[in-house]
């Protein structure tokens, strides 16, 4: 059974720190990309940061570059984002998700993810 586990999610303060934690199981980790994503309450959900298959460099979108910083580690079947400078606007669920076959459509959208994990809260006061 696949499984996708978010946690380090929570309560911070705005130019605060956070880091999420994400552990998968049930596929080879390192032939997929995985990656965060994000979902603000009334808006869509929007692509964070991925590393693709093979890449030990990731991918950020624009809101991001400079205050997050995504760490994969295959041996622990994990990958981490830490979060710094965190904004009000930060606030959303952050979710965790892996494909074999992902593409880089835009800044926020990242196609071909198969699996996802439940989410973890990020609530950032102002």
């Amino acid at each position: 059974e696949v499984q996708l586990v978010e946690s380090g999610g929570g309560l911070v303060q705005a130019g605060g720190s956070l880091r999420l934690s994400c552990t998968a199981s049930g596929f080879t980790f390192a032939d997929y990309a995985i990656g965060w994503f994000r979902q603000a309450p009334g808006k869509e959900r929007e692509g964070v940061s991925c590393f693709m298959s093979g890449d030990p460099d990731p991918y950020y979108g624009d809101s991001v570059k400079g205050r997050f910083t995504a760490y994969r580690d295959n041996a622990k079947n994990t990958i981490y984002l830490q979060m710094s400078t965190l904004k009000p606007e930060d606030t959303a669920v952050y979710y965790c998700a892996a494909g074999r076959d992902v593409t880089i459509a835009s800044d926020v959208d990242y196609m071909g993810m198969e699996y996802w994990g439940k989410g973890t809260l990020v609530n950032v006061s102002s």
